[in-house]
């Protein structure tokens, strides 16, 4: 997500006005960029409300303009987290169609004096006022209890904005795309959507697309009926009818066929699916969650995966940050993991001090097996010394 800023003026400036503008209707955000532009304006464009919290999360803003309309979470519940978790921000309500502010104005050219002057007389938050979210978390605690998914550790501020947005989607079934390093625990973050969501009870089928041969894939996915090729000695329904009623996790999607991309975007926006060698389209009720290490995106720019699937399975984003990113959770992982090889020995500061300089290229994998090598060498030991550590 990238600002428009009609101007050079540092986005530190006490001077400058941040907008966060929140739509999937470019044309009323391009109306707002006409809206806005001046000297006191730098306008942020989310087309989410999910990639307007990324964007909190880690920035000030003064002013957020909401239209209602977004794409992949109720307006209220967004309205009510923002009003909770960032309290300086001012909220505006929009009009979809006419990016209007709906406050009873219905002249479009009266509409658009009065949200410039209204926007004019607001005062941007002083610099030392600004807080990051995860600030007011350290300054209420209470809020984030409880907070941890069904399988993650973690309590850094990282994970808690990962626990915050997972556990929104969840009760909803709204396609989601978790991306993050090869290794960060993305999985996880498909099985704690399913334990905590309505589709609880039902099946959980988790496909690797990068596991299956290319000649294999398609009838996992879809199934065939008898007779359809050379081995199909009777009909076999596919993963994804398997998952009705339940989810659907497509792991390692950035590595699916081109092939096949256009069967599943067919299958996320029709809801059917059709058996290789079959005519009947079979109704399926699935709720559908990706991941991926991949940049889908660069790949869709170079004609490398569909830009269109891409679009249709990134509705609701959740990027895991790498292991070196959270570097406060070591600890915690470090004494689970012990706690899963079955030993009884504690981490020595040192050997702690030797994991926390290490850069995790593998992230939360790699120190899994760092720790269980440990465990080895260390044999009977009760303490886990850095002569124990092999990295």
């Amino acid at each position: 997500m990238e600002p428009y800023a009609p101007h050079t003026r540092s986005l530190d400036s006490p001077e400058v006005v941040l907008v966060l503008a929140v739509s999937s209707n470019e044309r009323l955000r391009a109306e707002l960029r006409q809206k806005l532009a001046g000297l006191r304006w730098v306008l942020i464009e989310a087309g989410s409300g999910s990639e307007a919290l990324e964007y909190l999360y880690e920035n000030p803003s003064d002013i957020l303009l909401l239209d209602p309309l977004i794409p992949d979470l109720e307006a209220s519940e967004f309205h009510a987290m923002v009003r909770e978790r960032f309290p300086a921000v001012q909220i505006l309500t929009l009009n979809s169609h006419t990016g209007h502010l709906l406050i009873g104005t219905t002249s479009p050219t009266a509409a658009a004096t009065e949200l410039v002057n209204l926007l004019s007389g607001i005062r941007p938050v002083a610099l030392q006022e600004r807080r990051s979210p995860m600030q007011l978390h350290r300054m209420r605690p209470a809020e984030i209890e409880h907070a941890s998914l069904p399988g993650m550790i973690g309590d850094s501020e990282a994970m808690h904005r990962v626990y915050e947005l997972t556990k929104m989607v969840a009760r909803r079934d709204t396609t989601v795309l978790v991306t993050g390093e090869s290794g960060t625990g993305k999985d996880l973050i498909a099985q704690a959507i399913h334990l905590i969501s309505p589709r609880q009870k039902q099946p959980l089928v988790i496909i690797n697309c990068a596991a299956i041969p290319e000649s294999l894939l398609e009838a996992e996915l879809f199934g065939y009926v008898k007779g359809s090729f050379t081995g199909a000695v009777q009909s076999r329904i596919g993963r994804i009818h398997a998952a009705h009623g339940g989810t659907l996790f497509l792991d390692e999607i950035g590595d699916m066929p081109l092939s096949l991309q256009s069967k599943i975007l067919r299958f996320l926006e029709q809801g059917e699916v059709q058996r290789i060698g079959g005519n009947d389209n079979l109704k399926v009720d699935v709720r559908v969650i990706a991941a991926t290490n991949a940049d889908l995106k660069g790949l869709a720019a170079k004609s490398m995966f569909r830009e269109d699937l891409y679009y249709r399975l990134a509705v609701f984003p959740i990027k895991l940050p790498p292991l070196r990113e959270r570097i406060s959770d070591l600890e915690n992982l470090c004494e689970a993991f012990l706690v899963k090889f079955g030993s009884r020995a504690k981490l020595s500061t040192d050997a702690l001090r030797v994991l926390s300089s290490h850069n995790w290229p593998g992230n939360v994998r790699e120190l899994r097996n760092v720790l269980e090598r440990a465990t080895i060498v260390a044999e009977n030991e009760h303490q886990i010394l850095s002569s124990h550590i092999l990295l």
